[in-house]
């Protein structure tokens, strides 16, 4: 298979892209790169979704080697997923990164695949997580209206996730040696571009499951206030 001579010409806009992005960051800040390239010292970890239209760092506005990043399908948090836990390993333990912030979004398409049992290929082992959260809550996402039961599972994955991510090894050892860890979950409105706190703040292991319950019920009584 050849490669087109559009495909090529897409590719060099985003060479030409960056080119163009590297000159004014450096004009804007002298000596940019070379700062970056000596160090990495993040004070946050976001674990979002791999959907491109939500950026991590332009969202909260912060430059390169300000937030670390991790991203899959739906912001999932699973114990048997090496490749997050690495990641959550290195930036706890090597960054000491003070917050964790699972970050998930309305209108998410491996959500909505999950609750409606879309057949979408390979991912749907993925998403089979999401299915979890799901059937965990069936009975009260039965009562929220149609049209607004996506976003409610949204909200409820940020939560299931959040507190996974509360019991990880990574975490909990953090914890254990009284290092500063905290486990936060917000939403990003897709039609608004504004994130949403959903109260889960969690510091220690005592505060988890109070922290989930009560975010949890903020998350009911908003939907059912909505109709």
């Amino acid at each position: 298979m050849t490669t087109s001579t559009n495909d090529k010409d897409a590719l060099r806009d985003l060479l030409d892209n960056n080119k163009r992005w590297a000159a004014e960051t450096e004009a804007r800040e002298p000596g940019f790169f070379s700062r970056l390239l000596k160090q990495q010292t993040p004070q946050y970890l976001w674990i979002g979704c791999a959907d491109s239209r939500v950026p991590a760092n332009e969202l909260v506005d912060l430059l390169p080697g300000e937030l670390f990043v991790h991203r899959n399908v739906a912001n999932v948090v699973v114990h048997s997923d090496l490749n997050a836990l690495s990641v959550m390993q290195f930036a706890v333990d090597h960054l000491k990164v003070r917050h964790i912030i699972v970050v998930g979004h309305s209108n998410c398409g491996g959500v909505r695949a999950a609750l409606y049992d879309q057949r979408v290929g390979l991912v749907e082992n993925w998403i089979r997580h999401v299915q979890d959260v799901r059937r965990m809550h069936q009975d009260w996402l039965d009562t929220v209206a149609e049209p607004r039961r996506v976003d409610a599972l949204c909200e409820l994955n940020v939560l299931e996730q959040a507190r996974n991510a509360c019991h990880t090894t990574v975490v909990q050892d953090a914890w254990e040696r009284e290092q500063e860890v905290v486990v936060h979950g917000w939403v990003y409105g897709l039609h608004n571009g504004l994130l949403e706190d959903l109260s889960i703040t969690v510091g220690c292991p005592a505060d988890v499951e109070p922290a989930y319950r009560r975010a949890l019920a903020n998350v009911k009584a908003r939907y059912a206030t909505a109709g």
